[in-house]
């Protein structure tokens, strides 16, 4: 199991995590803040996975926890506990859905060593230690994670790639076989010495299901191949903008599935840097008046924001406001991203940053 594990991670068996991924748990910022709701996300490939968790964090404090209105004030004013809960509940939704709604199943390190050393297996301390515990009820998934909060969020808990280890044993290597296509044989993708997730294992948190692609169902590739996109709808969106990105390239366009999630949550792709939009209106998108003129809030994960960024979004202004024509043969160079990737859902909305900087 644990050379399964490593290699559909990294394609084999003698890599092991970096030290940005290594150091990544799951910690919030302070409690009754502006940012209480928000992770603390460090640098690296983990980052992406915080952020999509952070998704599933704010489903759940807006959305889906009871007696609370779904508004700014209820995700500030939010204690410690409620914090754990919102984690504890985040991290259960994931391996669940990843589970196929019948099993979870749950990583946690122990004092006990499992696994034998070999010439094809170079051990790390930690992933030899892993005990599974396998749950056949969401609400008993929740409860055991909470009640085992601190291995995901202690500093040195390894908390992110426990996550990630649950969630593959919750998805199982058979059903990640399937999810998976010619064009994609591991999860995580080598990049300047580190890792970053590749589409499948974000694709895998947001739907449940490790699709390669992000857009919907399935098309043919170059070499008439089978390639793996979207199938249903989820809860959380995925927005995606890059300057180098070409709008011919159909393969890599973010399909509707992914752009109109069942709430109004999307976790954007900037360039690389991942992010989180969301909107307290859980009607936004089931009324196409709502679309006219709506509210949306942007968080980060950067060091230096301390609160969300309220942005006002105009999908019906007149076309003489708009000056982004004027240089469109320099993509990116008026516009934040931030205001690109909203554009690739709303295409002609003019965006107010409501007296923040734009992000660049």
């Amino acid at each position: 199991m644990a050379t399964k594990l490593r290699q559909s991670l990294f394609g084999n068996t003698v890599q092991v995590f970096s030290c940005d991924w290594t150091k990544a748990y799951f910690r919030f910022h302070d409690p009754f803040s502006d940012l209480a709701f928000a992770l603390e996300v460090g640098k690296g490939g983990a980052r992406s996975i915080q952020m999509a968790i952070q998704g599933s964090i704010i489903r759940y404090l807006l959305f889906t926890r009871k007696g609370k209105d779904s508004n700014l004030l209820s995700l500030c004013a939010i204690s410690k506990q409620e914090q754990e809960h919102a984690l504890a509940a985040a991290l259960a939704d994931v391996l669940w859905a990843a589970g196929a709604a019948q099993k979870a199943t749950v990583c946690l390190v122990t004092e006990e060593t499992y696994v034998a050393l070999t010439p094809d297996y170079s051990g790390d301390g930690f992933t030899e230690r892993l005990q599974l515990f396998e749950l056949v009820e969401k609400e008993a998934t929740e409860k055991f994670i909470y009640d085992h909060l601190q291995c995901f969020k202690g500093e040195g808990s390894h908390g992110v790639i426990l996550f990630l280890y649950s969630l593959i044993f919750s998805r199982t290597f058979e059903r990640l076989q399937k999810d998976l296509d010619v064009s994609t044989s591991q999860l995580l993708q080598p990049n300047a010495g580190g890792f970053l997730c590749g589409q499948a294992t974000l694709n895998m948190i947001l739907t449940g299901r490790a699709s390669p692609h992000v857009f919907n169902g399935c098309q043919k590739g170059e070499s008439q191949e089978m390639l793996h996109g979207v199938l249903t709808h989820s809860d959380i969106g995925y927005l995606q903008w890059g300057k180098d990105t070409s709008e011919d390239d159909r393969l890599s366009q973010v399909g509707s599935r992914l752009k109109t999630p069942r709430l109004p949550i999307w976790l954007c792709n900037t360039n690389g840097n991942y992010s989180i939009l969301f909107s307290t209106n859980r009607q936004l998108l089931s009324d196409w008046k709502m679309e006219r003129l709506f509210h949306l809030y942007f968080y980060s994960g950067q060091p230096s924001q301390n609160k969300p960024v309220h942005l006002t979004i105009d999908t019906h202004s007149h076309h003489w406001e708009r000056v982004q024509h004027e240089d469109e043969h320099r993509p990116g160079r008026r516009f934040s991203p931030v205001e690109m990737v909203i554009r690739t859902k709303w295409r002609e909305a003019t965006i107010n940053w409501n007296g923040s900087v734009p992000f660049f």
